[in-house]
């Protein structure tokens, strides 16, 4: 086998073939993590607790069963979102409240993963609640973009983002309400997937018939990416959304590499203000996909007063689930928390039945456009990535934003849509900075969504450019 040192550098679906070959042991890919995590972690601060012995134990466990019976995964280490609990190891949500917590039993998702045979290696950073998409909090402070540390990372799957692309694990997990999965992708130059609601079973929580957060692989390819859905997806009794895995696998369904063929592009959806750089490298990667014989066109469905929904929706979430918190620890919520949880609990039921009717418009609007085509592609983030300090952009465009979430509208308006979103690299900026694009697929078509995005993928050719070395910029 080569070096240890080097087993980082696998793609999770080289990984795991050596694993299932017997080649590699899951005990050497954690001690290659291990190694990896320590010369680059301190650069950029992007796992923050480490589950080394309960890593271990993992291993052991498996390495007793024969090797077909150890799971998809087969032992494969993996970063787990410092949101999701995993029992025995400390997970804090990015907060004060919670910066001793052990749960004594993880989460559906962190079960279905481990029972595929991954092992949780360590929690990735993420922001307190996984609110605000730039990926800092009060216990373990910021994550740095690997690209340029004195960029943010953007969040709240910041941290998952940035160890994937500097090599310290193969797969992570994130999760996304507002684009909290695929704006670190974009931002980090990796991908992620926004699944359809109850494709990857979550909770046992308070809010069990949530469908605007879901949880979602995230990986350095598409072909990890649907590696990494075959073994988060399926039904479980605890969470009421959830449905089946599709008899095929993900995974041999994106083999297929089936380039879309008439794809919609949309470079500023609702006229949502749009850096010129972003515009110009989302046009870019489309004009590429045109000369290889994809259709473009420039054509949207009707997201008038969706932004608006989102943001009412997502109150109504922050104040359904984080009211108790409010009441009880006030002087240990950031601010953009307290405004979030504030403005749900002062909405009136009219403005909460006009969001959930205008969230049913949409969705009978997408079904008719995905009619006329396969694929939806738009920019993954309104902007660059800024500087780390920058809690949320104030402007784009000289558009002034005037709360946190305003920036986050444009993943918002796919989150409404519940169709599956695939955020990947689209290419860089003058000075070096990643841009992605999100290929949206028909509701509840990850598996069409995945071959297309292996496709293009490849018709970027971009897929080799992580893992790096953080580049440090002082």
């Amino acid at each position: 086998m080569s070096a240890e040192t080097e087993l980082w550098r696998l793609s999770a679906c080289a990984a795991t073939d050596l694993l299932r070959r017997g080649k590699v042991s899951p005990v050497e890919l954690i001690d290659a993590a291990l190694a990896r995590i320590a010369a680059v972690n301190p650069k950029v601060n992007a796992l923050v607790t480490l589950g080394e012995a309960r890593a271990r134990a993992q291993a052991a466990r498996l390495m007793q069963l024969p090797i077909e019976a150890r799971g998809l995964l087969a032992g494969l280490p993996i970063a787990v979102k410092d949101l999701n609990d995993v029992a025995g190891l400390r997970t804090t949500y990015g907060s004060p409240i919670f910066a001793n917590n052990v749960p004594e039993r993880s989460d559906i998702m962190v079960e279905t993963l481990e029972e595929n045979g991954a092992i949780t290696l360590g929690m990735s950073n993420t922001p307190e609640f996984g609110a605000g998409a730039n990926t800092f909090n009060e216990v373990f402070g910021e994550t740095l973009n690997p690209w340029n540390t004195k960029l943010n990372a953007a969040g709240s799957s910041g941290g998952s983002a940035v160890a994937l692309a500097t090599g310290q694990v193969w797969l992570a997990t994130g999760s996304d309400l507002g684009g909290s999965l695929r704006t670190p992708a974009s931002f980090c130059s990796v991908i992620g997937l926004r699944p359809s609601p109850g494709r990857v079973a979550a909770g046992p929580g308070e809010q069990r018939f949530d469908t605007l957060s879901v949880n979602g692989p995230m990986a350095r390819n598409v072909e990890d990416t649907a590696l990494m859905l075959d073994a988060m997806a399926g039904w479980h009794i605890e969470d009421p959304v959830s449905f089946p895995k599709p008899d095929e696998p993900f995974l041999v369904t994106a083999r297929r590499r089936k380039p879309p063929k008439r794809v919609a592009l949309i470079l500023a959806p609702a006229g949502l203000p749009v850096e010129p750089e972003v515009v110009a490298g989302v046009r870019a990667a489309a004009e590429k996909l045109a000369r290889a014989g994809i259709a473009i066109e420039e054509a949207s469905p009707d997201f008038g007063g969706v932004g608006q929904a989102f943001q009412i929706l997502r109150a109504v979430d922050f104040a359904t689930g984080m009211e108790t918190l409010l009441r009880h620890h006030r002087d240990k919520l950031k601010p953009d928390v307290i405004w979030n949880v504030e403005k749900g609990l002062a909405l009136k039921p009219e403005e909460i039945g006009k969001a959930l009717l205008r969230r049913s418009r949409l969705y009978g609007d997408m079904v008719a456009f995905f009619r006329t085509y396969d694929a939806i592609i738009l920019p993954a983030a309104p902007a660059l990535p800024r500087d780390v300090k920058e809690r949320w952009p104030r402007e784009i465009n000289g558009i002034a934003l005037d709360n946190y979430v305003e920036w986050l509208k444009l993943a918002a308006l796919i989150t409404m849509t519940s169709c599956p979103s695939l955020a990947m690299p689209a290419g860089f900026s003058a000075d070096r900075r990643p841009i992605g694009i999100q290929v949206v697929g028909k509701p509840r078509g990850e598996a069409d969504l995945l071959s297309h995005g292996l496709a293009i993928e490849e018709i970027l050719g971009l897929k080799d450019e992580v893992p790096i070395d953080p580049r440090i910029h002082h």
